[in-house]
């Protein structure tokens, strides 16, 4: 089986290309932090090739950008050309069969200017009791998978 789940933001805005045949596809860098520290303490960051083909390209193409947090699912493929000077070159690409997009392009391009998607000062004022439970009417039990925080 060869199947490859990642979540984490491009590293920058993804090309839309055609092929010969006029079949379009992108290739983008994604970075997705590991999930353990090093002897440092520090947490380090694997940038992971991803080509997409047809409409899921034009759609990553049209509404992504740097710094855009994707889920990407897919197969590994590796491949091999021939560099200008004639050193064989070896590639291995994420060859995505969906690509689901986590957030707004309104939440990245705030991100990109160090703002916050939302005006805050615009917010209607509200008296909000903080000894209200928030979860008194979502019934008897929440549960949050440890995985899904970070």
């Amino acid at each position: 089986m060869n199947r490859v789940c990642l979540v984490g933001r491009l590293t920058a805005k993804p090309e839309l290309r055609y092929t010969g045949s006029n079949i379009p596809y992108t290739r983008f860098s994604v970075a997705v932090n590991r999930t353990f520290s090093n002897a440092q303490g520090e947490r380090e960051t694997d940038f992971i090739n991803v080509i997409v083909w047809r409409r899921q390209a034009e759609n990553v193409a049209n509404y992504l950008d740097k710094g855009s947090q994707v889920s990407i699912e897919g197969r590994l493929q590796t491949g091999s050309y021939t560099d200008k000077d004639g050193n064989k070159r070896y590639t291995t690409d994420v060859a995505a069969d969906s690509v689901q997009f986590l957030d707004t392009k309104k939440q990245t391009e705030a991100r990109a200017n160090n703002s916050t998607p939302y005006d805050y000062q615009d917010a209607p004022a509200n008296n909000v009791n903080v000894d209200d439970d928030p979860f008194a009417d979502f019934g008897d039990n929440v549960s949050i998978d440890d995985n899904f925080l970070e």
